[in-house]
């Protein structure tokens, strides 16, 4: 029997006794039964996404999208349709003693708080942790104190989607010191911006301690941060360790300081895709110091971009030492790196490949055992296997062979991280801007502040959608259910049916493989995959790629061997204009073109195939 998957029972595809047929659900069950031929039931884990509105609250957001006028309706908007959408943090006004301790603040905005302090110490323990998007603003916080000590512990830890930004923090002070220990650990999605930090600082010292360690696809700014300060030693201690597809930037870092003190130890160790741009970093600085130990050491890929680093400055010592050991080839970009520098002294000691330095200095700067390609393997089949995990989670990908009755082997995580949302129905999602050249039209209606997570979710959405196809791919971004019924019948005709995998049952240990059925006769053939994009309603990536098989497989626990879930695997048997350091050579050795590759359908994505 043909089944369409959903973990929570199937629906007939007729309203609900006494359901208003105005509603969008109502809308979407009768498009469904036009456009799809199958005759099967519907999946209740697809249209349990469908949009919650009534008839009546449809009708009115609808009208008002026409009108250009949601913006000024967006928390009424975003409560009714289910959408994620960040809170509109005010001006606060509070008071408080010069030491203060915030254990349980959320969602705050600390304006001018801790201006002209004189000592005392601010402490922010187990703030904002485990919520799901908080929203944190420190703006000209701690400007002009005397002796005031901060410090930020277990901040944000496990949060989800996460804005916080720091502006003109401690512009103007003299001694005490800023501390950010785990600081936003095994964080969701962060987009954390210092802006302006600690300028005009004097003697003030910052260090970062386990710094967004174990985070996923987050982004940092330090703009102008410690820009004409005066012998304020920072560190960054494991910064950003562990992490996946984390971004870094400091623009304008220590720019024109005296006697600064930087030091960045193992910063990026053992990340996966790390990108790191220090623009204009230490320009016109005098007698500053940086070290650079272990940084970006063991990760996979990652792209370092130093522009104008210590440019024009003066009496600079910068050491780094074992500097990009990427097991996996990252690049690196030198640009006039020490360019007018005087009685500077630059060392590279153990360097990676795969670098470039474009007009650097050539005086006072010694390279020392530089790696190049040709004098060490790097190579997927040259890692270990506990390297292998560090990257790639055990069971993410896996041979075709391994679908037979009695395999046993590792389940990923497949649980969907994402916050909840509903998709819009087509007459809403329709009339709102979605392109790149409508960005600010975009940002006005969902309240997103410049470089805020909001605008960073646009932005990273956009790129996906508007890129062009890869060699045999078919996409497009749907924004409903009715543009995915679209999309899927487009590409392989009305007899169709959705899959997933039904539970989450098993994640993260090892399952034993029961039954495994191949779809189509376990023949190549087609199928539409959908993946969700981090996007205030619910978007899909759906995309078609040729040369596949799809199963479906029970899943049953090794010792007891009860059925615990029902899975779906799609195999890709074209790898060949796939990336030699995606995750899944990495895995599994080999590379592009080579082996097939197959992973599992996880939580809240989608595969479309021909019914049986």
């Amino acid at each position: 029997m043909q089944v369409a998957l959903g973990g929570a029972g199937e629906e007939s595809g007729k309203p609900v006794a006494g359901e208003n047929p105005f509603t969008p659900r109502a809308s979407l069950l009768r498009y469904w039964n036009k456009q799809i031929g199958s005759g099967l039931p519907k999946s209740t884990f697809l249209l349990s996404k469908a949009s919650p509105l009534s008839a009546v609250e449809s009708a009115t957001f609808t009208k008002l999208a026409a009108q250009n006028a949601l913006s000024d309706n967006l928390p009424a908007f975003c409560k009714s349709a289910n959408l994620l959408c960040f809170p509109d943090l005010g001006l606060s006004l509070e008071k408080h003693d010069a030491s203060s301790n915030f254990a349980v603040y959320l969602n705050k905005n600390f304006t001018n708080y801790g201006t002209d302090g004189l000592g005392g110490t601010d402490a922010f323990t187990k703030y904002s942790e485990g919520d799901n998007l908080p929203v944190d603003s420190f703006k000209r916080y701690s400007r002009d104190s005397v002796g005031n000590n901060d410090k930020f512990d277990n901040y944000g830890r496990d949060g989800n989607v996460v804005d916080q930004s720091f502006s003109g923090y401690g512009a103007g002070a003299t001694g005490g010191s800023g501390e950010f220990k785990k600081y936003n650990e095994e964080v969701n999605v962060p987009n954390l911006r210092f802006s302006s930090y600690t300028d005009d600082g004097n003697g003030r010292q910052q260090s970062f301690t386990s710094y967004t360690n174990e985070t996923n696809s987050g982004d940092e700014s330090f703009s102008s941060y410690g820009k004409n300060g005066n012998g304020s030693p920072n560190e960054f201690t494991s910064y950003g360790s562990s992490s996946n597809v984390i971004g870094s930037t400091f623009t304008g870092y220590g720019e024109t300081a005296n006697a600064a003190n930087d030091t960045f130890k193992s910063y990026g160790f053992e990340g996966n895709v790390p990108e790191n741009n220090f623009k204009n970093y230490g320009d016109g600085g005098n007698a500053g110091t940086d070290t650079f130990t272990s940084y970006r050491d063991q990760s996979n890929v990652g792209d370092d971009s130093f522009k104008s680093y210590a440019k024009n400055s003066n009496s600079a010592e910068v050491d780094f030492a074992n500097y990009g050991q990427s097991f996996n080839e990252g690049t690196d970009t030198f640009a006039g790196y020490g360019k007018g520098a005087r009685n500077h002294k630059i060392g590279f000691k153990i360097y990676g490949v795969n670098n470039t330095f474009t007009d650097y200095a050539k005086k006072g700067i010694s390279f020392s055992r530089y790696t190049n390609k040709s004098s060490e393997t790097m190579t997927p089949m040259a890692v270990s296997g506990s390297s292998v995990n560090r990257w790639v989670e055990p069971g993410k990908f896996f041979r075709e062979s391994m679908l037979k009755k009695g395999t046993v082997m590792p389940m990923p995580d497949i649980r969907d991280k994402m916050p909840k949302r509903s998709f819009l129905p087509r007459t809403i999602s329709s009339k709102l801007p979605f392109s790149t050249s409508k960005l600010e039209e975009m940002k006005k209606i969902f309240h997103a502040a410049d470089n805020s997570s909001m605008e960073h979710m646009f932005t990273e959405a956009l790129d996906d959608c508007e890129r062009a196809p890869s060699k045999g791919e078919t996409k497009r971004c749907v924004p409903s259910i009715e543009d995915m019924i679209d999309f899927a019948t487009t590409v392989l005709g009305r007899n169709v049916v959705v899959r997933s995998t039904q539970s989450v049952k098993g994640s993260k240990q090892n399952v034993m493989i029961g039954s495994v059925k191949g779809m189509n006769g376990g023949k190549v053939t087609k199928s539409v995959s959908c993946h969700q994009s981090l996007f205030p309603y619910l978007l899909y990536y759906c995309h078609s790629v040729p040369k596949v098989r799809v199963y479906e497989a029970d899943l049953l626990d090794p010792k007891t061997k009860a059925n615990i879930n029902h899975g779906v695997a799609i195999c890709h048997l074209d790898t060949s204009d796939w990336s030699a350091g995606h995750g899944a050579f990495v895995a599994l050795g080999s590379g592009p073109g080579r082996i097939e590759v197959c992973h599992w359908i996880f939580e809240n994505d989608m595969t479309w195939t021909i019914a049986d």
